[in-house]
């Protein structure tokens, strides 16, 4: 199946045949960087390939549309709990340049001892079923044609069914995946020896297809209570992971370290993180850095989260991150809409384009405090290893508490995560292998006592899955009520009718968010916000953000609700979109009849940019069509505009207004258009008005003949008056 640009993809023919399926590729995929490249009329030296179809930034209008890829591959992550959905944003993140497409799973799945079937829905993420994978990959490798970019699936081997996990990850084309048996120990409360014989299988089976492993070391500086001082703790958990991937036989090149930086602003995050991320790249700099913004910090305001996000990413461009993961600036609302997961891919890139060449500029003092702060990072986490090793290890270490400890080694607060050797989830279940053991299967850690004449365990039953993947049992929906086809069902008529409702996270929700400032206090405002939403028709009202911008003086709150209706686009009066001409039927027309217009900011408005975008040759304004324009420049009373026209024998006037305040704008170009009849000239002369609050319907209800808002150019106030004058010879 191919996907259509101009349609929506049909997960209904994502599912079909599902059981035949098999993926296109394996393995972890690098963008292909480029080094120095052109794109449109810049030079960049930290880009990759570009994109066969994407979505640029909104500033890309002013350098001709151009989308430039940076270097180092972007994450998403998912977690809507329905994989149905969850396709649908995956294709708009990869238009916006994101090729790591992270599933979160439940957190509960954890604790399952084997593989789930089927495609329940999920809450807190997904339960990752083969269904589901399968499904997901088949999308995936359909919208990495359209883009034009190989996309990196990943989502979690851990827990007690890992082992399985990784098996069905390799079988099914996933391309990374989370793996750490700290984390099972630290935050799953997994048995410690359990963990880490899983971990080995899981480990060696992920590395027999090239699948990149990430580890879960962040996970402390999002829990501690101060997680800037678990620094030293965290480069150990980088070493224990890496050390043991390399010994279970994992490539250098598919180890990552998941890096977060500690802190974020009103902390001196610069001081304490850039340091930090420093220290990581001389200790691992054989290792990928994956670098991810921390969410212990997040709140419900998107403004600062985005804004930590972008100083995280400038620790990215100074250390040279292989991975850039983005977090959903509404994450601390517990809401990971569709629309904030694609502003999180655009902040990533727009920061990271925006920084290109970075190193070529500034570079990294040698001395003073980064390098002494550096240093002494890495001293407290050799000093800190060495006591793990003076102790008995790291299983002892853990029973100790020494892991999550808030406090600076060697300084602790006694307040670390403390772990039972023979306790925990799936304990006394790891037996020793007989001497004799063998199992007739690939990728198999540990020994194999195999026949002399077997090159391959497998040989013996000609085949596992990894290797004969007819041999795959493909088990499709369990679950009678909870499953795709009868999710699918309910939402129909949005997917195959002309019905439309407002969406962030499922197809259908109905949510939509309101924002309101209300000149009360907090706690008063938080409740008629509530009161507002549903006076305006909303159900299940709730507040999603609230900020005091005084005590006294006023809160600004932020609402979600549903809306209870539907529109039938079908039913719309959708006025025909006004196709402008081209450039050489302008310009023909102002040769054969020559065009004089008069323009000026009206009013008491001193703004001049916009109005000199539409008009300056030199930002392609109409006067490069061969237009006479007399600008009266600001703040012009609009008689004299008025006066001017008549003057000049203009055959238009063009106002510029972007001041609002009690309406002025619709007041002046009213008071144009009553002037001109005044004047006796209204029907010889065009009048338009144009600014970010002007529309066409609010210029013409003033009885002008067109109004142009945010984002018209030149070309298009050309077109109109061309169109506008050949209308009236018609007439």
């Amino acid at each position: 199946m191919e996907l259509n640009e101009n349609k929506k993809i049909d997960v209904e023919e994502v599912l079909k045949d599902l059981e035949h399926y098999k993926p296109k590729r394996k393995g972890w995929h690098w963008r292909e960087e480029q080094g120095e490249m052109r794109y449109g009329e810049f030079e960049y030296k930290q880009v990759s390939k570009p994109l066969k179809k994407s979505c640029p930034l909104p500033a890309s209008k002013s350098f001709d549309y151009i989308d430039p890829q940076p270097d180092c591959v972007i994450t998403t992550e998912i977690a809507s709990g329905r994989f149905e959905d969850d396709i649908r944003r995956m294709r708009m993140a990869a238009w916006h340049g994101a090729d790591h497409i992270m599933v979160i799973r439940t957190a509960g799945q954890s604790h399952f001892d084997g593989l789930l079937e089927g495609t329940p829905e999920g809450t807190g993420g997904v339960p990752i079923t083969r269904k589901e994978i399968r499904a997901t990959r088949k999308a995936l490798d359909m919208i990495e044609e359209e883009v034009g970019r190989p996309l990196n699936f990943h989502s979690y081997v851990s827990g007690v069914a890992g082992p399985e996990i990784a098996v069905m990850f390799a079988e099914e084309g996933v391309n990374g995946a989370h793996q750490d048996p700290q984390y099972n120990v630290l935050y799953r409360n997994i048995n410690m020896a359990r963990s880490f014989v899983d971990a080995a299988e899981a480990k060696k089976i992920m590395a027999s297809v090239d699948m990149l492993q990430i580890d879960g070391a962040h996970n402390a500086n999002a829990t501690a209570m101060k997680g800037y001082k678990v620094m030293p703790e965290l480069m150990v958990q980088h070493a224990i992971n890496c050390a043991f991937s390399r010994a279970v036989g994992m490539k250098k090149e598919y180890i990552a370290l998941s890096t977060v930086p500690p802190t974020a602003p009103p902390a001196p995050c610069m001081r304490l993180d850039l340091p930090y991320a420093v220290a990581l790249r001389d200790l691992f700099k054989d290792y990928k850095m994956r670098a991810q913004m921390n969410t212990k910090y997040i709140e419900s305001c998107e403004r600062e989260a985005t804004v930590t996000h972008v100083l995280n990413i400038l620790i990215s461009r100074l250390t040279s991150a292989d991975i850039q993961s983005t977090i959903t600036p509404d994450e601390g609302r517990n809401v990971p809409w569709h629309y904030n997961s694609i502003h999180a891919i655009n902040t990533a890139k727009q920061a990271l384009v925006g920084m290109d060449g970075l190193l070529d500029m500034v570079e990294l003092k040698k001395e003073g405090y980064l390098p002494e702060k550096v240093r002494e990072l890495k001293e407290r986490a050799v000093l800190f290893m060495e006591e793990i090793l003076e102790v008995g290890g790291y299983f002892k270490a853990v029973e100790m508490g020494f892991f999550v400890d808030s406090g600076m080694y060697p300084e602790r607060n006694g307040d670390g995560i403390v772990r039972d050797i023979n306790g925990g989830v799936g304990a006394d279940t790891i037996v020793e292998r007989d001497k004799d053991y063998m199992a007739p299967v690939c990728e198999h850690f540990g020994y194999n006592n195999l026949p002399h004449d077997i090159k391959k365990p497998c040989d013996l039953i000609h085949g596992c899955t990894l290797c004969d993947r007819d041999k795959i049992i493909y088990i499709d929906e369990l679950d009678e009520s909870d499953n795709v086809n009868n999710r699918l069902e309910e939402t129909e008529k949005f997917r195959k009718t002309s019905e439309v409702k407002p969406e962030v996270e499922w197809a259908g929700d109905g949510i939509v968010s309101v924002t309101i400032f209300l000149p009360i206090d907090e706690r008063t405002a938080e409740f008629t916000a509530i009161e507002i939403g549903k006076k305006m028709g909303l159900e299940d009202v709730a507040v999603i953000h609230k900020q005091v911008m005084h005590p006294s003086e006023g809160t600004l709150v932020e609402i979600k609700g549903k809306v209870p209706f539907t529109v039938d686009t079908s039913k719309l009066i959708i006025p025909k979109k006004v196709e402008p001409l081209s450039d050489e039927e302008i310009r023909k027309s102002i040769d054969e009849n020559p065009m004089r217009i008069v323009a000026a900011t009206v009013g008491e408005d001193e703004h001049s940019v916009g109005l000199r975008e539409i008009l300056d040759i030199k930002h392609g304004g109409i006067e490069r069509y061969g237009i006479k324009c007399h600008c009266l420049g600001t703040s012009v009373p609009v008689e004299k505009l008025v006066d001017a026209a008549i003057e000049l024998n203009a055959d238009a006037i063009l106002a510029s207004t972007i001041i609002t305040h009690n309406d002025i704008h619709i007041k002046n170009m009213k008071k144009l258009n009553d002037l001109c009849i005044e004047k006796g000239i209204r029907d010889k002369v065009t009048l338009i008005c144009g600014g970010t609050q002007v529309t066409d319907e609010i210029a013409k209800a003033q009885g002008l003949d067109a109004g142009f808002g945010r984002g018209s150019r030149g070309s298009d106030v050309a077109s109109f008056l061309v169109k506008k004058r050949n209308d009236k010879g018609r007439r």
